[in-house]
């Protein structure tokens, strides 16, 4: 295995200690106090997208291994860029943490599960794709674990979390970079060559998430701020879990390369789609509704 393979789940084990130091039991407890609003959350995460994925897949005539790939992509939890976003574009970032938590935590039985039913539709008796549960377990050590103990040193030692939290989150996030960039050269004849093909998809289910993120939980009647961070914990998957997964869990290369596009792609449409939301709802406002009446400064009375 090289270096890049080995070094993944280190730094992504990195990134979710640092979740866990910024973690409280409040911040489960929180979701119980936003049912709506998780609901909408849940239901486009863990229904919507995939489905949605599936479609686009036979749209751009994907090849079964990285159908996979992107159905992998799909089922991963939102990644720590989002709550960076939501904050720039005025979203609940308090929310974001709270759907952070529960997303990764529920990762370690849907991912292996969608992986399966996946793995079983689009590659069926392609033996060397099998996941299977007991790989479970790995999903789980690389996710749940650091976690766990982030969340134990914030409760047992709550000063020394909170001086560790922020460069715990400078260092996963360069660290990433750099094994990302690694990852990318590494392979890039491989990219280069599969990029053509994965952009348009990778880039048409990266907007859907972010739209879909912020709509839904609007016909649920939720506040524009939470709508915010729904859409960009929908639409920031955590792209490096579902690289770790495919390339140190399956041992697949080729699996790997939709969330490696995903990564190069998405960053930037998500900064574009904010600005186009930030411009598109201070519009609105400002825009009297029908039968309203302006006070002569031009404010509503």
């Amino acid at each position: 295995m090289d270096l890049v393979s080995t070094a993944l789940p280190v730094a992504l084990g990195i990134v979710m200690l640092g979740l866990g130091l910024g973690l409280t039991v409040g911040d489960f407890a929180r979701i119980a106090q936003r049912p709506r609003v998780v609901l909408a959350a849940l239901l486009t995460q863990l229904v919507v997208l995939p489905a949605i994925c599936v479609g686009l897949i036979y749209l751009f005539g994907l090849s079964p291994i990285l159908a996979v790939g992107m159905m992998l992509l799909a089922a991963s939890p939102g990644g720590p860029a989002a709550n960076l976003y939501s904050h720039l574009f005025g979203g609940d970032v308090a929310l974001n943490v709270s759907l952070t938590a529960i997303n990764s935590v529920l990762a370690i039985v849907t991912m292996p599960v969608i992986y399966n039913l996946a793995a079983a539709h689009f590659a069926a008796g392609d033996e060397s794709l099998g996941l299977q549960f007991g790989k479970a377990a790995e999903v789980f050590a690389i996710v749940l674990v650091p976690v766990g103990i982030g969340m134990l040193v914030r409760r047992w030692r709550e000063r020394v979390a909170l001086r560790l939290d922020r460069p715990v989150r400078i260092a996963s996030m360069v660290v990433l970079g750099l094994l990302i960039g690694g990852a990318l050269l590494q392979n890039r004849q491989i990219l280069a060559d599969n990029f053509g093909h994965l952009a348009g998809i990778t880039a048409v289910f990266g907007m859907v998430n972010l739209a879909l993120g912020y709509v839904v939980p609007r016909v649920f009647q939720v506040t524009h701020a939470q709508s915010v961070a729904c859409s960009f914990e929908i639409g920031l998957h955590n792209a490096v879990m579902a690289i770790v997964v495919a390339r140190t869990v399956i041992g697949s290369e080729q699996m790997a390369l939709p969330p490696a596009v995903y990564t190069v792609i998405q960053l930037p449409l998500a900064l574009v789609f904010g600005l186009v939301l930030g411009k598109t709802v201070a519009s609105r406002r400002s825009t009297p509704h029908v039968g309203e009446r302006l006070s002569p400064a031009g404010e509503r009375p």
